[in-house]
């Protein structure tokens, strides 16, 4: 039997917020005037990728209805950093149908052809913050930098994503990020998973060396 939309969203959002609060992240109805930290803005079911090179579209439009409008199978609409975002997931290249690109991410590593989530945050951290603890994704994670630097550890080393700048992790490694530098970062944030598998999931068994210096 299918469960009517609603219920679907609810029970979907209990089990965002179960991993969420695990790697430090919270619903971004819960932010109550503090910038920083790690904010869900969305988590869209997105049904199977076609099996071709994917990447992240990241467009901006002057209004909501603008970017509704333009919004294709697999884009999400979010507000974020005082600004309104399409976020797709689609092959390279593609029209922007009056919106502003801002940053094409990819190719995405790791899909499959099940059926698959994205889901979106904010990270928003002062220099020498670190994330809560090791975690690992069953999917790519990837980062827009609006503003500051962001250090990735894994165990394959660091990746460094400065301003107007991207990284990319693919599925399976653990890691930690670092903001580094001297300036706030602001991110968006996209974890992209298969629907059936968690899309965040604790390492106790890494420890990561300190390799993000400031």
């Amino acid at each position: 039997m299918r469960l009517p939309a609603v219920v679907t969203f609810l029970l979907m959002t209990v089990v965002v917020s179960e991993h969420a609060f695990a790697q430090g992240c919270k619903p971004v109805s819960e932010r109550t005037g503090n910038e920083n930290g790690c904010w869900i803005l969305s988590g869209e079911q997105l049904g199977q990728l076609p099996q071709k090179p994917m990447y992240w579209h990241l467009i901006n439009y002057s209004t909501r209805a603008e970017a509704e409008a333009a919004k294709g199978p697999s884009g999400t609409v979010i507000d974020a950093f005082e600004r309104i975002w399409l976020s797709t997931i689609a092959e390279a290249g593609g029209q922007t149908l009056g919106g502003t690109p801002v940053a094409e991410i990819g190719p995405l590593p790791g899909i499959s052809n099940e059926h698959y989530t994205a889901h979106y945050m904010e990270a928003v951290s002062a220099p020498g913050n670190t994330s809560r603890s090791a975690h690992r994704h069953d999917g790519p994670e990837a980062w827009y930098n609006l503003t500051g630097k962001v250090c990735l550890e894994t165990p394959e080393g660091t990746k460094i994503g400065d301003t107007g700048e991207s990284a990319i992790v693919p599925p399976g490694p653990p890691m930690t990020a670092t903001t580094v530098g001297t300036e706030l970062r602001r991110s968006l944030v996209l974890v992209l998973h298969e629907t059936a598998k968690p899309w965040v999931t604790q390492v106790p068994d890494w420890t990561p060396k300190g390799l993000c210096k400031l």
